[in-house]
């Protein structure tokens, strides 16, 4: 994962479990507001794909929460 823009995440996140935290306490840290809102729908789908062992959309939503985050 590269840096995205000044984002708070890692420049690299070595597991599928780093890339959630990361992207977790980026999260946490963000103002509340629609950019929060949009990465928390994301952030869940992460979540439940996750739950179904899919790494790849895993992934793909954590890295549509970050970019909602910025």
């Amino acid at each position: 994962m590269t840096d995205m823009h000044n984002s708070t995440l890692p420049v690299a996140a070595t597991t599928t479990a780093d890339k959630m935290r990361s992207v977790k306490a980026a999260w946490d840290k963000a103002p509340a507001g629609p950019k929060k809102d949009a990465a928390l729908k994301h952030f869940q789908a992460a979540e439940k794909a996750d739950t179904a062992y899919d790494d790849a959309a895993v992934n793909k939503e954590l890295d549509a929460a970050a970019h909602a985050l910025v």
